[in-house]
């Protein structure tokens, strides 16, 4: 099996294992012994891999903000259509339920990994920063089409939206906002500026 692929398997292997660890455990119960527990490998594959356990977690990190860049484009390619209000209801409720919640707390919790990771972004929270340039872009193309009112500041609302929708999401043991209080957020941070309503 040529390397690379070997090494994309491994580092899949090991990312997803920590996912699984962290979702489950929270972030204070990820260690390198627990993912390589989880993914069913020695201890010392993880180490042939990244130079210690924090340079793993920022490859994780990521690896994960770029999979939000990749949904970027898709959901600026949904501008026109459908109801403003019920996608980004959508969309913050995937985020704030997904694997992502989790790695905000992980990046929150890890001072050395904040610190490898103000290397590539040095503002802000890696994943926040990321979707709330995701939803910005939809917003901002919305706009382009008129459905925005064209005064809207769509780098506020977005800020505005991520941010809310992270506050109420932040508590792992608790129960997750549903659909309904996450579209109330939703239409109240963009009451007035979508045209029609």
């Amino acid at each position: 099996m040529p390397t690379g692929v070997a090494l994309r398997d491994v580092r899949e292997q090991l990312f997803a294992a920590a996912e699984r660890v962290l979702l489950r455990d929270g972030p204070y119960a990820l260690t390198s012994r627990a993912v390589t527990t989880e993914a069913g490998v020695a201890k010392g594959v993880l180490h042939r891999y990244f130079t210690d356990f924090d340079a793993f977690l920022a490859e994780l990190v990521l690896d994960r903000t770029a999979a939000i860049r990749l949904q970027e484009a898709a959901l600026r390619e949904t501008a026109g259509d459908g109801d403003i209000v019920d996608t980004l209801t959508r969309v913050l409720t995937d985020l704030f339920t997904s694997v992502a919640a989790a790695i905000v707390a992980l990046v929150i919790a890890r001072d050395e990994l904040r610190a490898r990771l103000r290397e590539t972004t040095p503002v802000g929270v890696p994943m926040l920063i990321e979707a709330t340039g995701m939803v910005a872009g939809y917003l901002a193309a919305e706009q382009d089409r008129g459905r925005i009112r064209v005064e809207a500041d769509v780098n506020t609302l977005a800020l505005t939206l991520i941010g809310s929708g992270h506050l109420i999401s932040a508590d792992r043991t608790g129960t997750r906002p549903g659909e309904a209080a996450v579209h109330k957020v939703v239409a109240t941070v963009l009451a007035g500026v979508i045209r029609g309503r």
